[in-house]
C-alpha cells in the first residue's frame, strides 16, 4: 500500500496530495469535514449492526435502526450523545423521539424503558428550545441521564459502560444493560488537519469566528465542520458560511482585508414526532436567528409547517439552490472597520505580517 503523504505547507503556500504531488495556491479554502471516531469507544465498531447496537450516523445502519424499533416490544432502549462538538447536536435526540413516537403509536412505549445518556449537562444547548423538547421527554417517559459519556460497548452481552460525572466533578463508571442501543459516535478533525500547522490545540482549523480567516495564515479560510468557530456543525451553518468565505477570499486575492462576517448561524430541525418539528435556528451565544417570522413558524414550538419545510423544502434548497450558488437568504453582513493587524496579506507573495 502506498503511504498517504497528504499535508499542508502553509509557509510555502502549497498542499501535498496523497500521491505526493504538490499544488501551489494563492488562497486556500479548507473544507474537509470531520471524522466519526468509531474506534474511540472500545467494542463499538465491531458491534454495529449486531446485538441491538446501531447508529444513524452510518447511513447503511438506518434500516437496522428501523428494524430494531419495530422489533422492540419491551425492555430497555438507550440513546447516547458524546461530548461536543458533533454534527447537529439534535440528531441523537431525533432518533430517540421518532422511536418513541412509533412505540407510542403501536402501544408498546409503556413497556419500554427509554434512557437518553448524554455527556452534556443540558437537554439542548440553547435554552429557548428546551421547554418544547422537555414536554416530549415527559410525554414519552424518557429518563434523562446527564453527564453520562459512553466509553465501552459489550455487544454480545448487551452492556454499555458510561463515565458518569457527578455535581462535584467526580467521575465513576456505570454499566447499563440494553435491548437496543443507538450510539452517536465521538467526532474529531481528520488526521491530516489535526497534525497540520493549521490546527488549534485540539485539532480543528484555527480561524476567526467572524471572518473564518485563519488566525496565523491570512490567505487560508475554513468552511464547514472542520473550522473551530463555536457554531453548531450543521449544513445550515455552511449555507451561511460559504458566501462569507467566498467574499473574503476575493478580498484576499485583491489584497484587501476580510470584511464579510459570519454570525454563527446554525439550524437543527428537531423531529419530535412524525409530522412535527421544533425548528431550532440560532447563532453565537445562543441568539435566536429565525428565518421566518414567528407568526408563520415559531421555532420554539413543534409545528407541522416546520415538518413540511424539512421534508419538502430543505432538500430542494440544498441540492438545487445552495449547491448551485443561488442562495438568496444568505447574504453576509460586513464589518464597518477592520483593524490593520488583521489585514489580508498579499495573496501572490504571502508573508506573515508582524
Amino acid at each position: 500500500m502506498v503511504p498517504n503523504r497528504s499535508q499542508f505547507l502553509p509557509e510555502q503556500q502549497r498542499i501535498v496530495l496523497e500521491n505526493g504531488d504538490q499544488i501551489a495556491y494563492q488562497s486556500l479554502v479548507v473544507a474537509t469535514g470531520l471524522k466519526l471516531d468509531w474506534e474511540a469507544i472500545p467494542g463499538l465498531k465491531e458491534s454495529l449492526g449486531l446485538h441491538g447496537v446501531t447508529s444513524n450516523y452510518r447511513f447503511d445502519l438506518a434500516p437496522y435502526t428501523w428494524k430494531l424499533v419495530q422489533a422492540t416490544r419491551k425492555g430497555k432502549a438507550i440513546f447516547t450523545q458524546p461530548p461536543m462538538p458533533i454534527k447537529c447536536a439534535g440528531a441523537p435526540q431525533k432518533a430517540m423521539y421518532l422511536s418513541c413516537d412509533e412505540w407510542k403509536r403501536s402501544n408498546f412505549l409503556k413497556d419500554i424503558d427509554v434512557e437518553f445518556c448524554t455527556a452534556g449537562a443540558a437537554l439542548f444547548g440553547v435554552k429557548d428550545y428546551v421547554p418544547a423538547l422537555q414536554k416530549y421527554v415527559d410525554s414519552y417517559g424518557i429518563n434523562l441521564q446527564f453527564q453520562h459519556n459512553l466509553i465501552a460497548v459489550d455487544g454480545p452481552n448487551q452492556k454499555a459502560t458510561f463515565a458518569v460525572t457527578d455535581s462535584n466533578g467526580h467521575t465513576s463508571e456505570v454499566e447499563k444493560s440494553f435491548d437496543m442501543l443507538h450510539v452517536c459516535p465521538p467526532q474529531k478533525a481528520p488526521d491530516v488537519i489535526a497534525k497540520s500547522p493549521l490546527a488549534d490545540k485540539v485539532g480543528w482549523v484555527d480561524v476567526s469566528a467572524e471572518t473564518l480567516q485563519h488566525k496565523q495564515y491570512g490567505n487560508i479560510y475554513a468552511v464547514g465542520d472542520v473550522a473551530n468557530a463555536p457554531n453548531a456543525k450543521t449544513a445550515a451553518a455552511v449555507r451561511k458560511q460559504a458566501p462569507v468565505v467566498a467574499e473574503n477570499v476575493l478580498s484576499t486575492l485583491a489584497g484587501k482585508p476580510a470584511m464579510a462576517v459570519y454570525e454563527g448561524y446554525g439550524s437543527c430541525p428537531l423531529t419530535v414526532e412524525r409530522g412535527k418539528i421544533v425548528l431550532a435556528e440560532f447563532g453565537y451565544g445562543g441568539k435566536l436567528q429565525p428565518t421566518f417570522p414567528a407568526w408563520l413558524v415559531d421555532g420554539t414550538k413543534p409545528t407541522r409547517l416546520a415538518w413540511f419545510l424539512k421534508e419538502k423544502m430543505l432538500p430542494w434548497l440544498y441540492w438545487d439552490i445552495m449547491l448551485k450558488g443561488k442562495e438568496w437568504l444568505a447574504k453576509p453582513k460586513h464589518l464597518s472597520h477592520r483593524p490593520e493587524p488583521h489585514s489580508a496579506p498579499d495573496a501572490c507573495n504571502f508573508e506573515e505580517k508582524k
